[in-house]
């Protein structure tokens, strides 16, 4: 009897211990969200890298949509949780989660003899993967904007290649426009997004800063200058004055909205981000072998100037796995890897070397267009509270648009409350 009840509380013990060991269980997971061939070709990177390191990463599902993926996250960092070990965040997040101090500081990237930073374009690293000298995350996939033009329109018409300032876009958008519309009355020379939501701001970040513009000038907010009225005027000109672009751009035009009306042949020019050009050459599309690509224009005597997008990879801070972290990053930002996202589910590649890749170039000549445009990459404010500054500036770029507001003070009143926002934010910070 005093054996049996001996083994049973050995069992006993051996079960508690055995439980203990499965709850403490330390795992390794990175979190990702987008379309469903995105999340499906990570989860085959992933097992990729499994194999190939004998290592034990988990892919967590993100929603969709891009401000549950960012709510998701910022509920775990702040519980200081120790997953999701590994994330990916849009380039617009990044200087919240560094302040907030969420991020694991990648200076042992540096040490490594087979790491180099100098592999990714200078400018994009200096403006939001690094604070303070640190650098805290690495481009996984850059977007850009860009222009997208009718080549075989031009062509009919005597025009040479694209666009180069904003009043050769304008002056070559009158004239076919006006020939257009004797056969298609829903034809315009140029789309772009206009209405109220952050594409609006990415639009407006190019036009002030391709005239010698700006949002932020030595740190502070600097929205009614010279340059940023002039710019805001033409775009309120474009719509309203030369009648190039559409009466609901300040109401109803985001990507799709612009995509789809060019890819059914009613626009000469579109201003779109770098998906745009797979969709416009496919063979159901209208534009299929008509479609060309080129950077933005810009104003005279100032350079082209395209918004800054993306998604960039870090470690938390709370991680229980940063080697093993570490390890993934410079495996995910590898030349063989960033190539393949490129090939596979056509991420931009955050390397710059990929972009002279001799396979690449012949099969997607393309490649020195995104190239030359990410030489003239703008990010939008680098600020812990960017989505607020976003959020006002939309009011009163989009009430310009409309013609309810005149530029100087929609510039003037964005300003101002941006200003009191900032206020808050130092006094509660």
């Amino acid at each position: 009897m005093p054996n049996r009840r001996f083994f049973i509380l050995f069992i006993a013990s051996l079960l508690i211990l055995l439980s203990g060991c499965s709850n403490n269980q330390r795992e390794f997971t990175i979190w990702i969200g987008g379309s469903p061939e995105e999340v499906n070709y990570w989860q085959g990177l992933v097992n990729r890298f499994n194999e190939e390191t004998y290592s034990d990463l988990q892919l967590i599902r993100q929603p969709t949509y891009t401000d549950q993926r960012k709510q998701s996250l910022i509920v775990s960092l702040e519980a200081r949780k120790k997953n999701p070990d590994l994330f990916l965040m849009d380039v617009v997040w990044l200087k919240q989660f560094i302040e907030s101090g969420w991020l694991l500081p990648l200076g042992q990237l540096s040490k490594d003899t087979s790491f180099s930073v100098k592999n990714f374009f200078t400018s994009v690293i200096n403006s939001v993967d690094k604070s303070g000298n640190k650098l805290y995350a690495l481009p996984v996939f850059l977007d850009v904007g860009l222009l997208y033009c009718r080549k075989d329109l031009l062509e009919k018409f005597g025009f040479e290649g694209t666009p180069i300032t904003w009043s050769d876009l304008v002056n070559e958008s009158e004239i076919i426009q006006k020939e257009e519309r004797k056969t298609n009355k829903n034809f315009y020379g140029f789309l772009w997004q206009g209405a109220q939501y952050e594409g609006l701001i990415c639009d407006f970040v190019e036009f002030i800063s391709s005239n010698g513009g700006g949002i932020l000038k030595n740190g502070k907010i600097k929205l009614n200058t010279p340059q940023n009225i002039f710019a805001l005027r033409f775009m309120n000109d474009l719509i309203h004055k030369y009648k190039i672009s559409s009466e609901n751009t300040y109401t109803d035009m985001k990507e799709e909205e612009v995509r789809r009306a060019f890819q059914n042949g009613n626009a000469l020019f579109e201003r779109n981000w770098s998906y745009a050009y797979k969709l416009h050459n496919s063979k159901d599309s209208r534009v299929n072998g008509k479609t060309g690509m080129a950077v933005l224009p810009h104003f005279k005597n100032h350079q082209s100037a395209s918004a800054l997008g993306g998604w960039h990879i870090g470690i938390s801070k709370y991680s229980d796995q940063k080697e093993k972290a570490l390890q993934f990053i410079k495996y995910v930002t590898s030349y063989k890897i960033q190539k393949d996202l490129f090939t596979s589910v056509g991420w931009n590649p955050g390397r710059k070397d990929v972009y002279f890749d001799k396979e690449l170039q012949e099969k997607y000549p393309q490649l020195k267009i995104l190239y030359e445009a990410f030489q003239h990459a703008v990010a939008r404010p680098v600020l812990p509270y960017y989505s607020e500054v976003s959020d006002i500036m939309q009011r009163y770029v989009n009430r310009c648009l409309a013609g309810k507001i005149t530029p100087v003070d929609a510039l003037t009143k964005s300003q101002q409350e941006i200003n009191s926002l900032k206020k808050i934010y130092s006094e509660n910070k």
